[in-house]
């Protein structure tokens, strides 16, 4: 089965990766394209755009006029697993994972991005910020939605073929997986929902629920899972299945309240 994943606002290019092997992304060149628009905007405007203060929009001007293919891992680029630090990727754990794993990651795992895309764990990836929700116009349209198109949609779905996949597993959210065309897939797409007990109630909470995303990245990669039956055994962090509130396409886990 295919993964897909977030990416994360936070970012460490300090700490080496695991592994010295690294591939380039499949779609530099549509990235490219984005950072020649992002290179016309001033500090005000990418401080607008993006929400940020001064100093921030002033440190993403200096990555977009730096940017540069190939990556290199002389220029500072860095596999993006390991790159990608934030709540999904604590769970995950990428630096602890054994060799074989990050091979299988490699072909089964995919992390959405509103600069590159769709990037392969061991892809390198420079320094950015450039959320998939952001209003960027661009030669395609009005956000980058309209600008990745079919794009990511027909990738994924090459990645399906190559393994010979049936379901595509989302533990991406909301606001990077309306960036894939659903109906265009030649898969099920399975969505996992972790819920948290809290004064009596199950009930999603952000944070839990994008450790929880990681922690079944996680699962799946170590115990390559297969099926959809394999993946309604994981239990990892107190989490179990549901199935009177699962559907065929929504996987309900729940945890109870901690004590």
């Amino acid at each position: 089965m295919i993964v897909v994943i977030s990416p994360a606002k936070t970012l460490d290019f300090e700490t080496p990766a695991t592994t010295s092997e690294f591939t380039q992304s499949n779609l530099l060149t549509e990235s490219q394209l984005l950072i020649n628009r992002c290179k016309q905007l001033s500090m005000q405007d990418i401080a607008s755009l993006m929400k940020v203060s001064d100093k921030i929009a002033g440190l993403n001007v200096a990555r977009f006029t730096e940017w540069k293919t190939p990556l290199s891992l002389d220029d500072n680029a860095k596999q993006c697993l390991f790159a990608f630090k934030g709540d999904v990727y604590t769970g995950l754990e990428a630096e602890t994972l054994p060799e074989k794993a990050l091979q299988y990651a490699q072909k089964n795992l995919r992390i959405l991005s509103g600069l590159y895309g769709l990037l392969r764990p061991l892809d390198l990836m420079l320094a950015y910020r450039l959320e998939m929700g952001t209003r960027l116009d661009n030669e395609r349209g009005t956000n980058l939605y309209q600008f990745w198109g079919n794009i990511i949609t027909e990738q994924l779905n090459e990645n399906l073929k190559a393994q010979n996949s049936q379901y595509l597993i989302n533990l991406a959210s909301n606001e990077y997986f309306k960036a894939v065309k659903e109906k265009a897939l030649n898969a099920t797409v399975v969505t996992p929902i972790f819920k948290d007990q809290k004064n009596g109630q199950y009930k999603i909470i952000s944070f839990y629920a994008k450790k929880a995303r990681g922690l079944m990245a996680r699962y799946i990669i170590e115990n390559e899972i297969t099926d959809i039956e394999q993946l309604k055994k994981f239990t990892v962090a107190g989490y179990y299945f549901v199935e009177a509130s699962s559907s065929a396409t929504e996987l309900v886990f729940q945890r109870d309240e901690q004590a």
